[in-house]
Order: structure tokens, then sequence, then C-alpha cells
């Protein structure tokens, strides 16, 4: 089949390469005529494990490339995916200025019947804006559905090639049989392919996010009492995720949920709410408890430092908001930064992926060692962000020679307090 693919961010990338991998043809626009070159050149512009070598085989292959061409890209695709960025808007709502914008230059370029598929993550009712915006140039049939992505960073390339299930939101009998096409090689061992309605399909991506943002939140919550109970929530989460009825996905507690999803769905669904007249209290304690919990390690650095952080050095391990990715956005450990810097310390970080990004955003704030272990020359403590896994089990002799002081503040509990008070640390973590 011939596709095309209106953005080629994180999801639309995933989407294009992995589609292309099936055999579809198909054709990828974006404006930015750079990064458009350096995808012609076959270089990934984000770090996605196994993107790379789908990306260039498929290129190699010819069944995948780049043009910053609109017109060229609809001339060529029977299905248009439009995968562009839905940035958080002042008010907390998804901004769909960009999905309007193209789809005006749709309706004013389509000579065919065309499938437009909205894959962004967009609030109830973008389906009908995006017909509308398009119906007022069209000259020919076109249908609009909804089919939602639901890829984890770090994992999307196998996310996108073994979907739990796809959800396709369309009331055209003809766009569905050609989406079901589409996907028909994505899920041969039998996950289904659910058909519904434009809205549900719009809604179950926001419904699906805040729900996992909530139960992540609700054991950060759990984690902060048992601090004051002294209770051991590693014990807690392993009792409650036995429960078949709770799973254990989703119950380590840390340092607050960050990246492109999650604090920008939750929040685009609470402002749905109240543009629909409905009070989302749920998310609003969602949201003000993980902008809390993202610095929950500072007032534990600072009480050990005697509320005295000028001159002090410290170590971070971990810039990325999650392992196996290179994303940034809402990372906690910006959030750690940030109040460090404000309360006098200096930083020297390591990210195995993270770090080129961070240098963008924060320039010669920070320093940036090459390797884990060179985040720890003589710094006062370390931090723990992201639980890369070259973290997991370091060598601690090798720390304790670089520290100052062996001390270490775990966002992430990637170690046992036990043995660590038997390596002779000053460990503290979160919910233990």
């Amino acid at each position: 089949m011939k596709i095309a693919v209106i953005g080629t961010g994180y999801v639309g990338l995933v989407t294009g390469t992995c589609l292309a991998e099936t055999g579809n043809e198909v054709v990828c626009v974006d404006i930015d005529l750079k990064k458009v070159q350096k995808m012609q050149n076959e270089e990934v512009p984000i770090y996605e494990p196994h993107l790379d070598v789908l990306f260039e085989r498929n290129i190699q292959g010819k069944r995948l490339r780049f043009t910053t061409s609109l017109d060229e890209g609809l001339s060529h695709g029977d299905i248009v995916f439009l995968a562009l960025p839905t940035p958080e808007d002042e008010d907390g709502s998804a901004d769909l200025k960009y999905i309007l914008g193209v789809a005006n230059e749709i309706g004013k370029l389509i000579k065919s019947y065309k499938v437009i598929v909205d894959k962004s993550t967009v609030p109830v009712g973008t389906s009908e804006k995006v017909r509308e915006a398009i119906a007022k140039n069209a000259k020919c049939d076109f249908d609009v559905v909804s089919n939602p992505e639901f890829l984890r960073e770090g994992f999307a390339v196998d996310d996108f090639l073994k979907p739990e299930r796809i959800v396709v939101g369309s009331n055209s009998n003809r766009a569905t049989r050609l989406m079901e096409k589409l996907y028909k090689p994505f899920v041969r061992s039998g996950n289904p392919v659910i058909i519904m309605d434009e809205k549900s399909a719009e809604l179950t991506k926001y419904a699906a996010n805040s729900f996992l943002a909530a139960k992540i939140t609700f054991m950060n919550e759990i984690a902060n009492f048992c601090e004051l109970v002294g209770a051991d929530v590693d014990k807690v989460r392993i009792g409650m995720g036995t429960d078949s009825r709770i799973g254990k996905r989703f119950l380590f507690p840390g340092i607050g949920y960050g990246g492109s999803c999650f604090p920008k769905d939750v929040k685009a669904l609470h402002k749905s709410g109240k543009d629909s007249g409905y009070d989302f209290q749920i998310l609003d304690s969602v949201i003000k408890v993980n902008q809390k919990q993202k610095t929950v390690l500072i007032p534990k650095i600072k009480n050990y430092f005697n509320n005295n952080l000028k001159g002090k050095k410290i170590g971070v391990w971990g810039l990325a908001f999650k392992p196996e990715t290179d994303d940034i956005r809402e990372a906690p450990a910006l959030y750690i930064i940030y109040e460090l810097l404000a309360s006098g310390a200096t930083i020297t970080a390591f990210d195995p992926e993270a770090m080129e990004n961070v240098e963008r955003k924060l320039g010669n704030k920070i320093s940036f060692a090459h390797g884990m272990y060179g985040a720890l020359e003589d710094a006062d403590a370390l931090v723990i962000c992201t639980e890369w896994g070259i973290f997991r089990n370091p060598n601690f002799n090798v720390m304790k020679e670089l520290l100052r002081d062996n001390v270490i503040f775990d966002g992430r509990n990637l170690y046992d307090p036990q043995e660590m008070k038997e390596e002779g640390f000053h460990y503290e973590s979160i919910g233990r």
C-alpha cells in the first residue's frame, strides 16, 4: 500500500519506518529541511532501540523516503497519517494549530480519495475539526480516521510491530476496510483491531495514559507514606502486584513521571473535562502530586548537608525521563538539577543518550562526564534520576574511591538498602 506520514517526530518516524518494514511504500513529509536531508542520508534523528536497523534497511530497499513537499506526500499516499505535534497550550489544553494547519492545506491539494488518519494524541472532537478543515477546500471524497498510538519510548519499534491492540475510530466502512488491510500483518497472532467511533478512539488514548499516570502517582504517595510509618514500599508493591486485578506493572515508585505523553495528556484530559463542565478530581490530584514528587529528593539532600549546598559538587546519573531514550521532556532530573543549582551546588552529569539534549537546554550551567564514573570525581554525593541498566550493578569500590563522601540519593530504588549499608554508603531512596 502507498502511505504518507506527515511529521517525522517520534511517532511519525516510528510509524513510517515500521509500515515500510511490512512492504508498504512510505513517503514521510517534514518542513525541517535539515532534518529531511539528514534522514535522506540515513541518519536517524532520534534515539530509539532497533529503529536504526529498520530505518536503513527500508531506505536502501526504496520503501522509505523523505521530502519537504506536502504535495508530493499527498500525491503518493492513499492513506495519510497526521503525526504532528500537539504541544501543551498555556491553559493545559492540546494545541491543534499544526494539525489543523496541515488539514487546511490537504483540502487544497488532494485530487482523489484519501484516508486521513489522526495518529497524534488529540482531544475528543478533533476528527470533526480536521474533517471540517479539509472539507472547506476539498473537491474529492475523503475520510478522517482516529488511530491513536500506544508506543512506549524505548520499546516503540516492538510495540508497533507487535501491538497488544490497534484502535481505529471510524464510521466509514471504506476507510475501516483499508485500515484493517494495512494493519493485518501486525496482528497475525490474534491481537485485536478494535473498531469504534472517532470520539471514543480519541478518548481511549487519553484515558489509558491518564490511568497509568494515576497508578504511578498512587504508588509514589504510598512510598511517601511508607517513609512516615516505617513500612517498605518494595514489599507493599509486591503484595499489591500479585493481585491480578491490579497487576505488577507501573507500581514502581520514584521521582515522578515525565516524557512527552503522560504530563501533556493528563493535563489535556483534565482541561477537556473543564471545557465540558466536568471536574476530573482524580486527575487534578495526579498533576499536583506528580509535580511535587519530581523534587522529593531535594529535602533529603538538603537535610543531609544541613541545608547548605553552597559549593557542594553533586554527581547525577541519568537525565532522560526514562531509560532507552534521549527524551528529556518533563524529565524529573531537570527539576532536581534546577533546585540544586538554585541552592548553590555544582553538577556533573552523565546519561548514555540524553546529554546532548540537556546541553542544548542548559548550556554550561552544568558539566558533563564522558562516563558514569567520571560524574563521581570529587563529588560530595551521587543523585540517581534514571534507571539505565548500566547503573544497576556498578563497581562500588570504584565509586568509594571517587566520591568525597559515600553518599547516594537514589530516585529509582536501584539498590538494596541493607547491602548499601554493608558497603559503607549513606543511602537514601524512595519509600524504604
